[in-house]
Formats: C-alpha cells, sequence, structure tokens
C-alpha cells in the first residue's frame, strides 16, 4: 500500500507490529523528518545487517547486487539504505524497478531522496511492492513546521514566535530544528515560547538570513558591507559565479521591502500594521522602518536602479570580473551623497 505523506504526521509504516515491505522511498524537502525516519527504520534490524550506499557512488546494477547478496549477520533480516536517490539515471532506476518485481525476501532497500515527484518512474516502483513516505514543507507553511517541532519537544510557542525565529536563523530545515532543540531544552517541556524568549537567545545567523549584509547597508557602514558579503560567500560554499547573483537578489528583495516600509509610512501606517498587510514579523519590519529613515525616496530609487545595472553586468554586460562589479556596486549603494551644488 502505497503511503505518501505530508504535513505534520509522524506515521511510520514499521512502528506497528506489521512485517516490513520489501522498499521503501523515503524522501522530500523536510530532512529532519527524512532522517527520522530512516532512523526508525534502521532500528528494526541490526547494526552488522545494515549497509549504507550512496546513489553518487553505487549505480543501480550494484544496489540490486548488494540487494542479492546473503550477508552473513542478516538472520533477522538486512536493510540496504542508499542516500541521493534522485540522482540516478533511467539505466539506475531501471535496474532497481527490475529488481523490485522480485525482490529478495531477506532483505529491505530503503531509497533516501530529496525532493523527487511521487510519479516518477522511481516512485512507481517502489509503490508497487512498498511505501512512499515523502514529506515536503513549502515556504508559506514553514512557521508551522516550526510550530510542529516545538510540539515534538513537549514546549509551546505562538505563531509569531516561529516567524521571528525563521527571520533570525534562516529557512534551513536543520538550522531550524538545531535552534529549535536549543530553545526547547533550555526552557523544559510545558514551557511556553514567546517573541522575547527568541530574541533573548537566537542571534541572527549571517550565513543564513543575510541580516549581517543588509543591516549594515541600512546603516550606510561601507566597510561592514564589504565585510558581510565577503563573509556570506565564503560561508555559502558555492563558487563566485554562483553566490554572487544569489546575494544581489537577496539585497535586491530586501531594499524592495524597505521601499515599501518606507511608503507605508508616509502613508501614516505603523509598523505593525504593516507587518500584517506584509505578513511578517513586527521585530523584521521594524528593522526595515528603520532602515528607510536613512534613505531619500530617491535615493532608494536609485539603489534600484544600481541593484539593476549589477545584475546586466553579472550576465555578461561588462568586462570587468564579478567580484569587483558586486565591490564597486556595493559602494555605490551604500555610500552617502552630497546633494548637488554643497562644497565638499
Amino acid at each position: 500500500m502505497q503511503q505518501f505523506l505530508t504535513g505534520c504526521s509522524c506515521f511510520y509504516p514499521w512502528s506497528v507490529a506489521a512485517d516490513l515491505k520489501p522498499a521503501y522511498l523515503i524522501g522530500g524537502t523536510d530532512r529532519p523528518k527524512v532522517d527520522r525516519a530512516l532512523e526508525r527504520l534502521r532500528g528494526r534490524f541490526d547494526a552488522d545487517a545494515v549497509e549504507r550506499l550512496r546513489a553518487s557512488e553505487a549505480s543501480g546494477e550494484e544496489v540490486v547486487a548488494s540487494c542479492n547478496a546473503m550477508g552473513l549477520f542478516a538472520s533477522g533480516g538486512r536493510l540496504i539504505a542508499v542516500d541521493g536517490v534522485e540522482s540516478w539515471k533511467a539505466a539506475d532506476v531501471a535496474a532497481v524497478a527490475a529488481y523490485l518485481k522480485a525482490p529478495s525476501p531477506d532483505t529491505t532497500l530503503a531509497l533516501v531522496a530529496g525532493e523527487i515527484k511521487k510519479d516518477s518512474a522511481l516512485a512507481k516502483a517502489v509503490a508497487a511492492v512498498g511505501d512512499l513516505l515523502l514529506w515536503d514543507v513549502p515556504q508559506k507553511t514553514l512557521p508551522s513546521w516550526v510550530l510542529e517541532q516545538f510540539k515534538l519537544h513537549g514546549v509551546s510557542a505562538d505563531i509569531d514566535a516561529c516567524r521571528l525565529l525563521i527571520e533570525l536563523v534562516g529557512e534551513d530545515l536543520y538550522e531550524l530544528a538545531s535552534e529549535v532543540d536549543k530553545i526547547a531544552t533550555w526552557a523544559g517541556a510545558g514551557a511556553t515560547i514567546t517573541d522575547h524568549e527568541i530574541e533573548e537567545l537566537v542571534a541572527p545567523r549571517a550565513e543564513a538570513s543575510g541580516f549581517a549584509l543588509t543591516d549594515a547597508w541600512g546603516q550606510r557602514d561601507i566597510a561592514s558591507v564589504l565585510k558581510a558579503s565577503e563573509t556570506l560567500m565564503e560561508r555559502s560554499g558555492d563558487p563566485r559565479s554562483k553566490s554572487i547573483p544569489i546575494l544581489v537578489g537577496q539585497l535586491t528583495n530586501h531594499v524592495a521591502r524597505v521601499k515599501t516600509c518606507q511608503q507605508f509610512e508616509s502613508q501614516g501606517i505603523s509598523a505593525k500594521e504593516a507587518a500584517t498587510q506584509m505578513k511578517r514579523h513586527p521585530f523584521y519590519v521594524g528593522k526595515l522602518y528603520t532602515q528607510a529613515r536613512n534613505f531619500s525616496a530617491e535615493e532608494l530609487r536609485n539603489v534600484t536602479i544600481r541593484l539593476a545595472e549589477l545584475d546586466f553586468a553579472l550576465k555578461g554586460g561588462s568586462r570587468i570580473a564579478n567580484d569587483l562589479e558586486l565591490e564597486r556596486a556595493l559602494i555605490d549603494i551604500t555610500a552617502r551623497r552630497e546633494p548637488a551644488g554643497r562644497n565638499a
């Protein structure tokens, strides 16, 4: 029977007394839940009866060979777990699909994937004899996901606190789960987490949220802007050709939100009211309001234009190295300009 799971359910088919299926496909964007599911499955086998493979190193045929091999310590069955199967080619999937038509009775095959569609060839092959356990976390439901993590630790939290945690830490689920674990351990079972605890216990993650960069820009601190941009790119682990456009995109989106807040304030709309309209945490919107006051409307228009020019340059519109183009643009959008006609 196929099990396709999304949302907050913590059900696993092997948590009951039923026999294990020949195969499971475990995956989705909710990586902490995927990890927990795999750990529960591994707990059903002796440590010597578990073999862990990577799809990047083992082909479909090699995985099939492992499944058919006789284990020396497999009296209670064997588990073959393969990570990263979304990277497999058609030939690899075909080999595994053929094996699943007559799987080894003493072996359970666990295929672990990142994002994978439930109607893919691999998913269909697994569903015919086993279970699909796929958990995804859409961005719009991320606060609810954080709330669920607190509940798993026996701790309550209001939704605003969850949103603030996301603003400070970023959207990486491993990072969020780690912070929830730390906060819940500190608070203890039965506690209630609010904005106050989040503000006191969680430091903004420069590598995740970009707060260091946007804060420095909002304060018009050129040295800190250049330092923060370099730190973000170093910590991303990506080549500059990828990390620079991502950084520019994040900064462009942030400037657009600052412009929106500047317009809201000119209309007499408070930061709290704006937070409701923008569906952002008041803590973050308050920072946007503060930054908007450091720029005139004309300056923000010029910043937007300069970032668009930078985007064009990065896409082949300039012969200058991308690093230099970025540095020049960051200085231009951060520096204070003397009004025309004023003597230096």
